[in-house]
């Protein structure tokens, strides 16, 4: 897909908004012209696709129809009007264009050149990049809706805030996994342990998202904070719906998701109570010592010899995971019937998980 398609049906405004970041990223002929802009203390208006419309809403300046490069945009962003470049950043189409979009069209920016992109991006489907001179700052707009890029070293000092700080709650976070483990095969789970667990799991989820960020602004220099985000968090994501499904009143995986999204919806403060956690799993009438029962998902999912899919099948068949344990411990040559072709290593795994020996 082009660097900016122009159907609307296809990209949405947010999916745009993240093309056009990315566009600039460092490692990019467009983000080697803007430092050398901001470098120059130079400012600049730039247009990138939707050149038709575009064109419909300006005049005068000079007609290239010339490759893009780098150099050739610090150039031309030497005078004073905008330059034109289509959509797939391959030709510099004008210079020093007078644009001229609708006054009428609202926007909250302040400075002359902001007001014009902003305007422009609501006017056309181009994205629209203003650099301002006094100040050196870059807003890319789309829609209407400005995005200021920010240095490099302010963005790596972000990331590496978010990294140290994920890494500490996936090692909490690890830690209460195994913790709940055990209470589930010891049958004793509070809705304080599990809202523990689902805190941080929003927490390291709202991390991840805030460092995406980071790497979208990053480029390829944002390959290492990535690797560090998919370590952290990469596989998080089916492991927290299958608890989700395990405490919820409602176990089916649509209501899973639902729970999933009016969770992550919610401010995280409001996630350290247990009540407030309650509702969202469904239920009315719980405290934070009440005793909850897992239907035994994620614990069936960690074991090797229990094929994707199974574990519903299984619980399907026992009902919770203790009724499971308990017909394991009884015969667990039984688990054939429900396709489990090896009985007694799913039997030493849950005796491994639950601390006692076959």
């Amino acid at each position: 897909m082009d660097a900016l398609d122009a159907k609307q049906d296809v990209l949405s405004p947010k999916q745009r908004r993240e093309q056009a970041i990315r566009m600039c990223a460092p490692g990019t002929a467009l983000r080697m012209a803007i430092d050398m802009i901001i470098a120059g203390h130079l400012g600049a208006l730039i247009t990138i696709g939707d050149q038709d419309a575009v064109l419909a809403a300006g005049t005068d300046g000079f007609a290239l129809d010339v490759s893009f490069t780098a150099n050739r945009l610090f150039e031309l962003a030497k005078m004073d009007g905008a330059v034109v470049i289509d959509k797939d950043l391959t030709k510099i189409l004008r210079a020093n264009y007078h644009l001229n979009p609708d006054p009428a069209l609202p926007t909250n920016e302040t400075g002359t050149r902001h007001r014009t992109a902003a305007r422009m991006s609501l006017l056309t489907d181009a994205a629209v990049i203003s650099i301002s001179e006094r100040r050196q700052v870059v807003n890319v707009y789309i829609d209407g809706k400005g995005t200021q890029l920010r240095p490099i070293s302010e963005v790596m000092a972000n990331a590496s805030q978010l990294t140290g700080a994920m890494q500490s709650t996936r090692q909490q976070l690890d830690h209460e996994l195994l913790r709940l483990s055990t209470l589930e095969l010891d049958n004793f789970v509070t809705l304080a342990d599990v809202t523990s667990v689902i805190y941080l799991c929003e927490m390291l989820m709202t991390s991840a998202e805030e460092l995406d960020s980071c790497i979208l602004e990053l480029g390829r220099d944002g390959r290492v904070i990535e690797m560090q985000r998919q370590e952290y968090a990469g596989a998080l994501g089916e492991e927290y719906t299958l608890l989700i499904r395990d405490y919820a009143l409602d176990s089916s995986e649509e209501n899973a998701a639902a729970i999933r999204e009016e969770l992550h919806n919610t401010p995280n403060d409001q996630l350290r109570s247990s009540k407030n956690v309650a509702k969202i799993l469904g239920y009315d009438e719980l405290y934070a010592d009440s005793i909850m029962t897992p239907l035994g998902l994620r614990t069936l999912n960690r074991v090797s010899v229990v094929r994707k899919g199974m574990a519903d099948k299984i619980l399907d068949e026992y009902g919770s995971l203790q009724d499971l344990v308990a017909a394991v411990e009884k015969d667990p040559a039984q688990l054939e019937e429900v396709g489990i072709k090896n009985p007694y290593v799913l039997a030493d795994s849950l005796h491994r998980m639950w601390g006692r020996s076959t």
